[in-house]
């Protein structure tokens, strides 16, 4: 999206949440942190005369995306999320669907396991309850301190991820299941195929749900709807 902006000669402006310690660069210019709620957010569209929004974050960034939409209403900006199609479970798939995180603990049982967990490091304390698993992490950046998970071993890595690699980084962590939000799109898919390909179950986390809205599933859409 914003390599589009940027080619195009768009005046914008791309924000990051500051989460990341190294994020990608991006071909325009950049701010990073919060906004301080709706009304900083509302307030910042009005003071930089912004006249529309792409509501770009993660599906599972939820209270961002609503922020937006109550910010944008406010001042009077339209806005547009773009977001990526849903997984969608195929021949070979062993797909268990939860509504939340707390659904994902619950789904794993009782019993020990083996379990790539596959939601980034935000919500790790959700499984703080379910010690009796062994958690395989991949982060994008390394901790800074002691997990909530004590058994557990961090891979560090960013995608887009491969087929072949997650593969072979179940195989050798000896995984008994997936726990992953359903993200969709490509960049995180491969351990998806790859669980399918090794008879491998997945416990995936539904999207939470928003407001009604304004979507573009390609980055073409978004910018017919600029340039309408």
């Amino acid at each position: 999206m914003a390599r589009a902006l940027a080619e195009a000669g768009v005046d914008a402006v791309y924000s990051f949440a500051g989460r990341t310690e190294s994020p990608v660069a991006q071909p325009l210019p950049v701010r990073v942190g919060g906004f301080g709620g709706v009304g900083g957010l509302a307030a910042y569209l009005k003071a930089e005369a912004i006249t529309h929004v792409i509501d770009a974050t993660h599906p599972f960034a939820a209270q961002m995306s609503r922020n937006a939409m109550e910010a944008c209403a406010e001042a009077g900006v339209p806005l547009i999320a773009l977001e990526r199609e849903p997984w969608q479970a195929g021949p070979g798939d062993g797909w268990t669907h939860v509504p939340d995180l707390a659904g994902a603990v619950a789904a794993l049982g009782e019993a020990p396991r083996r379990v790539f967990l596959a939601i980034g490091r935000q919500n790790l304390d959700a499984f703080a309850g379910a010690l009796q698993h062994h958690y395989l992490l991949r982060l994008v950046d390394a901790p800074t301190g002691p997990l909530p998970l004590p058994r557990a071993d961090a891979v560090i890595a960013r995608g887009p991820f491969t087929v072949e690699g997650d593969r072979a980084l179940l195989t050798d962590h000896r995984i008994d299941v997936i726990v992953a939000k359903n993200a969709g799109g490509a960049g995180a898919e491969a351990k998806l195929v790859a669980a399918r390909e090794l008879g491998l179950p997945v416990i995936l986390i539904d999207r939470p749900v928003l407001p009604r809205r304004r979507v573009a599933r390609t980055v073409a859409e978004v910018m017919a709807w600029l340039t309408g």
